[in-house]
Protein backbone atom coordinates (compact mmCIF):
# COMPACT_ATOMS: atom_id res chain seq x y z
CA UNK A 1 0.00 0.00 0.00
CA UNK A 2 1.34 3.19 -1.12
CA UNK A 3 1.74 6.20 1.15
CA UNK A 4 -1.20 8.13 -0.24
CA UNK A 5 -3.51 4.94 0.18
CA UNK A 6 -2.40 4.95 3.92
CA UNK A 7 -3.51 8.38 4.12
CA UNK A 8 -6.78 7.98 2.72
CA UNK A 9 -7.23 4.81 5.08
CA UNK A 10 -6.13 6.77 7.81
CA UNK A 11 -8.40 9.58 7.35
CA UNK A 12 -11.16 7.88 6.43
CA UNK A 13 -11.31 5.85 9.68
CA UNK A 14 -10.42 8.37 11.73
CA UNK A 15 -12.99 10.96 10.39
CA UNK A 16 -16.55 12.16 12.45
CA UNK A 17 -17.51 12.81 8.92
CA UNK A 18 -18.07 12.12 5.31
CA UNK A 19 -15.07 13.18 3.39
CA UNK A 20 -15.65 14.97 0.03
CA UNK A 21 -12.72 14.25 -2.82
CA UNK A 22 -11.57 17.98 -2.23
CA UNK A 23 -10.97 17.36 1.81
CA UNK A 24 -9.10 14.23 0.78
CA UNK A 25 -7.04 16.10 -1.52
CA UNK A 26 -5.63 18.24 1.01
CA UNK A 27 -3.95 15.20 2.61
CA UNK A 28 -1.27 15.23 0.01
CA UNK A 29 -1.45 18.71 -1.97
CA UNK A 30 0.26 17.44 -4.72
CA UNK A 31 -1.27 14.15 -6.11
CA UNK A 32 -3.39 14.51 -9.08
CA UNK A 33 -7.04 14.34 -9.09
CA UNK A 34 -6.26 10.45 -10.82
CA UNK A 35 -3.91 9.32 -8.23
CA UNK A 36 -6.56 10.55 -5.75
CA UNK A 37 -8.92 8.03 -6.96
CA UNK A 38 -6.54 5.61 -7.93
CA UNK A 39 -5.54 5.51 -3.89
CA UNK A 40 -9.35 5.26 -3.17
CA UNK A 41 -9.66 2.41 -5.80
CA UNK A 42 -6.79 0.41 -4.29
CA UNK A 43 -8.36 0.82 -1.12
CA UNK A 44 -11.88 -0.54 -1.81
CA UNK A 45 -9.85 -3.64 -3.84
CA UNK A 46 -7.92 -4.30 -0.61
CA UNK A 47 -11.03 -4.04 1.31
CA UNK A 48 -12.84 -6.36 -1.20
CA UNK A 49 -10.19 -9.16 -0.93
CA UNK A 50 -11.26 -9.35 2.72
CA UNK A 51 -9.06 -9.61 5.95
CA UNK A 52 -10.43 -6.49 7.26
CA UNK A 53 -13.29 -7.73 10.23
CA UNK A 54 -12.62 -5.33 12.51
CA UNK A 55 -15.82 -2.99 13.25
CA UNK A 56 -15.97 0.71 13.40
CA UNK A 57 -15.20 0.58 17.28
CA UNK A 58 -12.25 -1.74 16.99
CA UNK A 59 -10.81 0.65 14.21
CA UNK A 60 -11.19 3.71 16.50
CA UNK A 61 -10.20 2.16 19.48
CA UNK A 62 -7.21 0.61 17.74
CA UNK A 63 -6.60 4.12 16.26
CA UNK A 64 -6.47 5.42 19.66
CA UNK A 65 -3.67 2.83 21.29
CA UNK A 66 -1.66 3.41 18.32
CA UNK A 67 -1.10 6.87 18.26
CA UNK A 68 -1.10 7.07 22.17
CA UNK A 69 0.73 3.88 23.38
CA UNK A 70 0.93 3.50 25.76
CA UNK A 71 -2.41 4.14 27.04
CA UNK A 72 -4.93 2.57 29.44
CA UNK A 73 -8.65 1.51 29.32
CA UNK A 74 -10.05 4.47 31.01
CA UNK A 75 -7.38 6.87 28.87
CA UNK A 76 -9.45 4.73 25.27
CA UNK A 77 -12.78 5.41 27.10
CA UNK A 78 -12.32 9.10 27.81
CA UNK A 79 -11.64 9.79 24.37
CA UNK A 80 -13.67 7.15 22.59
CA UNK A 81 -16.54 8.23 24.92
CA UNK A 82 -17.91 4.73 25.24
CA UNK A 83 -16.96 1.29 27.24
CA UNK A 84 -14.12 -0.99 25.52
CA UNK A 85 -13.77 -3.49 26.79
CA UNK A 86 -15.15 -5.91 24.75
CA UNK A 87 -13.05 -4.41 22.17
CA UNK A 88 -10.28 -4.48 24.27
CA UNK A 89 -10.86 -8.27 24.52
CA UNK A 90 -11.16 -8.84 21.13
CA UNK A 91 -8.16 -7.20 19.72
CA UNK A 92 -5.90 -9.39 22.49
CA UNK A 93 -7.77 -12.51 21.18
CA UNK A 94 -6.47 -11.41 17.69
CA UNK A 95 -2.80 -10.37 19.06
CA UNK A 96 -2.93 -7.11 17.19
CA UNK A 97 -2.67 -5.38 20.96
CA UNK A 98 -1.29 -6.62 24.17
CA UNK A 99 -0.92 -5.36 27.87
CA UNK A 100 2.51 -3.67 27.73
CA UNK A 101 2.84 -3.05 31.69
CA UNK A 102 1.07 -1.11 34.10
CA UNK A 103 0.46 2.57 34.69
CA UNK A 104 1.31 5.07 37.79
CA UNK A 105 -2.14 5.79 38.67
CA UNK A 106 -4.54 4.54 41.33
CA UNK A 107 -4.74 0.91 40.94
CA UNK A 108 -2.10 0.62 38.65
CA UNK A 109 -4.62 0.37 35.85
CA UNK A 110 -2.94 -2.11 32.53
CA UNK A 111 -1.79 -0.47 29.59
CA UNK A 112 -1.72 -1.41 26.02
CA UNK A 113 0.34 -1.33 23.08
CA UNK A 114 0.27 -2.69 19.48
CA UNK A 115 2.13 -5.82 18.68
CA UNK A 116 3.74 -7.19 15.32
CA UNK A 117 0.86 -8.67 14.09
CA UNK A 118 -0.26 -4.89 14.08
CA UNK A 119 2.69 -3.97 11.73
CA UNK A 120 2.15 -6.71 9.77
CA UNK A 121 -1.82 -5.89 8.85
CA UNK A 122 -1.35 -2.13 8.33
CA UNK A 123 2.00 -2.92 6.20
CA UNK A 124 3.86 -0.87 8.13
CA UNK A 125 7.67 -1.69 9.88
CA UNK A 126 6.83 1.02 12.54
CA UNK A 127 5.15 3.69 14.49
CA UNK A 128 6.72 6.28 12.54
CA UNK A 129 5.64 5.43 9.26
CA UNK A 130 2.07 5.56 10.16
CA UNK A 131 0.61 9.29 8.80
CA UNK A 132 1.18 11.72 10.98
CA UNK A 133 -1.41 13.23 13.07
CA UNK A 134 -1.10 16.29 11.54
CA UNK A 135 -1.66 14.50 7.85
CA UNK A 136 -5.24 13.93 9.58
CA UNK A 137 -6.24 16.93 10.78
CA UNK A 138 -8.49 17.53 7.59
CA UNK A 139 -10.70 13.96 8.71
CA UNK A 140 -10.73 15.46 12.05
CA UNK A 141 -12.86 18.78 11.79
CA UNK A 142 -15.93 19.72 11.16
CA UNK A 143 -17.16 19.87 6.89
CA UNK A 144 -16.26 23.23 6.01
CA UNK A 145 -18.96 22.75 3.15
CA UNK A 146 -22.11 20.93 4.16
CA UNK A 147 -23.15 21.28 0.66
CA UNK A 148 -20.43 19.58 -0.72
CA UNK A 149 -21.08 16.39 1.13
CA UNK A 150 -24.30 15.86 0.59
CA UNK A 151 -24.04 17.30 -3.61
CA UNK A 152 -26.13 20.11 -3.51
Amino acid sequence: MNRLTQLLEAALFAAAHPLPLSELAKLQPDASHEELLEGLRALRDQYERGGHALSQAALETLAVIAYRQPVSRAEIEEIRGVSVDGVLRSLQERGIIEAVGRGEGLGRPMLYGTTALFFELLGVRSLDELPRLEELSVALRPPSDLGELTGS
